[in-house]
């Protein structure tokens, strides 16, 4: 069994590499083609090429096609540049506007990873014959008992398991995470052994289009007329100030609020359909259950026990796991009770469900019951 654990020899396995024109994904090709694979190196242009020359800090730029072509060669493998504009704006960047309209907090990162990278990539890599689909995601694969598992990066200071959640059972089947084992030094040392100008590429920063970091002007921009000013009130439906646009605010935010008085207000809901911030003390963002949608289910059989079953869970990508129990729902979403109580519960936002090291899934945040509201109530 080869390293990537296909019972072949490495020169005759086909290796299809996601190349991004970063140093992760870069020193993946290296290490492949070391160990003797058949690497074919694949880039997503996500914008068009003017507008892509012309960003900087943020992943599939102009600049990291030309850093990808330029490794490839240096590494003397195939590279090709798959046009995927149309369905990154399509299933990305207008999916990440609507939800925002609709009162959420989006990740795009699981988005993208879920539609374009592990859908219409992986479709690309097998029609070019490859093999597997590899990329520079600091996470790990095994197979174990009853087929492949899905685990956290070795270094949890990288693991990016949270974005990849909705990877199905069938796409783990061809897909590999070399790095996972590594940490972000050891693939820089990796880098710079085999001379890559990318060794010592910045990582980035900024979600891809939004390089100016204002999302709430990209969500104007794809829907004019979204920032509507509205009532901003309290659990018990007093009005005490004015928001500038709901696409404005995040649940848990406390800065931007501008309410007089002299009490910190924190948004607990955003509630879309009437245009209004749900406003209250810290502790009342404390939640203890919440409800999923879009349950993808890695774990054994075809979704989470209706019984329930003990796991941890992330609601951030950066946050310790915490404990819960997760509750399969008939309706193909979940139920999750914490243990102890949370406070960033966002609707919108991922929660991905682990046992250990090992993902079992996520899906999407919901329901946060517990927010007591009276609608419309003005301000004597």
């Amino acid at each position: 069994m080869n390293s990537l654990g296909l019972e072949k020899d490495p020169k005759d396995t086909r290796v299809i590499v996601a190349m991004s024109g970063g140093v992760d994904s870069s020193a993946t090709a290296a290490l492949l083609v070391d160990e003797g694979y058949e690497v074919v190196g694949l880039t997503l242009q996500l914008y068009d090429h003017g507008e892509a020359i012309a960003r900087g800090n943020t992943c599939c730029a102009g600049v990291d096609i030309r850093d990808a072509r330029r490794v490839a060669a240096s590494l003397g493998i195939p590279h090709y540049v798959l046009d995927m504009e149309e369905t990154f704006k399509r299933d990305v960047i207008e999916d990440f506007a609507d939800t925002y309209l609709a009162g959420k907090t989006p990740v795009p990162c699981v988005r993208c990873n879920e539609t374009v990278k592990f859908r219409d990539l992986l479709d690309k890599a097998k029609s070019l014959g490859g093999d597997l689909l590899v990329t520079g995601h600091y996470a790990q694969w095994r197979m174990g008992a009853n087929g492949p598992e899905l685990l956290r990066g070795a270094d949890h200071n990288k693991d990016q398991s949270y974005f990849l959640f909705a990877t199905t059972k069938e796409q783990l089947k061809f897909i590999r995470f070399p790095l996972g084992n590594r940490s972000k030094h050891m693939t820089r040392a990796l880098a710079e052994k085999h001379a890559l100008k990318v060794a010592a590429k910045p990582e980035s920063q900024d979600i891809c289009f939004v390089p100016t970091g204002s999302y709430a002007d990209v969500v104007e921009k794809l829907r004019p007329g979204s920032s509507r000013e509205g009532d901003i009130i309290t659990q018990d439906g007093d009005v005490i100030g004015r928001h500038k646009g709901i696409i404005h605010y995040t649940v848990g935010q406390r800065r931007g609020l501008n309410i007089s008085g002299g009490t910190i207000y924190y948004v607990l809901e955003i509630d879309a359909a009437n245009n209004q911030l749900i406003v209250g003390p810290k502790e009342a963002l404390e939640k203890t259950a919440f409800t999923l949608s879009g349950v993808n289910w890695l774990g054994e059989g075809d979704c989470p026990p209706k019984n329930g079953i003990a796991v941890s869970v992330k609601m951030r990508s950066l946050q310790i796991p915490v404990e819960a129990t997760l509750f399969g729902a008939e309706d193909g979403g979940a139920r999750v009770e914490l243990v102890e109580p949370h406070q960033g519960v966002a609707p919108g936002q991922a929660c991905v469900f682990y046992d250990g090291e090992r993902v079992l899934g996520g899906g999407w945040i919901e329901g946060c019951p517990g927010i007591k509201k009276n609608v419309g109530k003005r301000e004597a």
